[in-house]
């Protein structure tokens, strides 16, 4: 498999508090990757290491081989890497496809169709001129999702993305990141709800405490005693 993403004895601190301590992790082409752990687990603080947001205090990230850590988050969407962030960041007095037409834009996509595509793709064909301030919580991150698709990224990452949304809209969600997962996008979701993880992960990493403490096939993981106790609240 090709290794896409890769931290070395990755940390990070903040003062005297260690929030990342040594994390060695990597992603493989195709995936769709889940990363959970309890609150204060260190995942977000994991995630902006990787996009760029924080810089690492000790060791490294890779993507496609090249070391990252002192790349800024800007260069790093250009040379593939999508960011799709928990909170919606559309611009409300803009249409559905006034916000493709920006993204596609920026992609320098100009193919005939592109758009239509874009909202087929990400069930906003009803939307398409309707402005963003008037969509639903999940369309607006539907929305999101399509915009950062739109860049052909190697790798997208997805921050708690049915975070807010009903059940309903949470499995239309799932469904429509395992299609984008047969198309071959490779994707790493940081995520708290445990079905939906369950309904789209190939793999998962738990962290705890600012470390790795499991990673691997996701019923072998969520069977684990440790995990059990420090994520769902159970004792062994």
């Amino acid at each position: 498999m090709t290794v896409l993403l890769e931290t070395r004895a990755l940390k990070k601190h903040f003062g005297g508090v260690q929030v990342i301590n040594g994390i060695d992790f990597q992603i493989d082409a195709g995936e769709i990757r889940c990363v959970i752990g309890p609150n204060g687990a260190g995942k977000s603080t994991f995630f902006k290491l990787i996009t760029g947001e924080h810089r690492p205090s000790d060791g490294s990230v890779h993507f496609l081989g090249r070391d990252m850590s002192h790349v800024l988050p800007h260069e790093r969407i250009r040379m593939g890497m999508s960011i799709k962030f928990q909170i919606p960041g559309v611009f409300p007095d803009l249409s559905v496809r006034q916000h493709l037409q920006l993204s596609l834009y920026r992609a320098k996509d100009d193919r005939p169709g592109s758009i239509e595509e874009l909202l087929q793709r990400f069930l906003l064909e009803q939307e398409e001129h309707v402005l963003a301030r008037n969509l639903s919580h999940g369309k607006k991150q539907w929305l999101e999702i399509a915009m950062a698709v739109s860049l052909r990224p190697k790798l997208l990452f997805l921050d708690e993305p049915v975070a807010g949304m009903s059940i309903e809209e949470t499995h239309a969600t799932g469904e429509l990141i395992k299609r984008l997962s047969a198309s071959g996008l490779t994707m790493m979701v940081v995520e708290h709800d445990m079905t939906f993880v369950r309904q789209i992960a190939t793999r998962v990493t738990v962290l705890h405490g600012g470390r790795l403490l499991a990673d691997g096939p996701l019923e072998e993981i969520l069977a684990r005693d440790d995990v059990a106790e420090v994520y769902l609240g159970k004792k062994s």
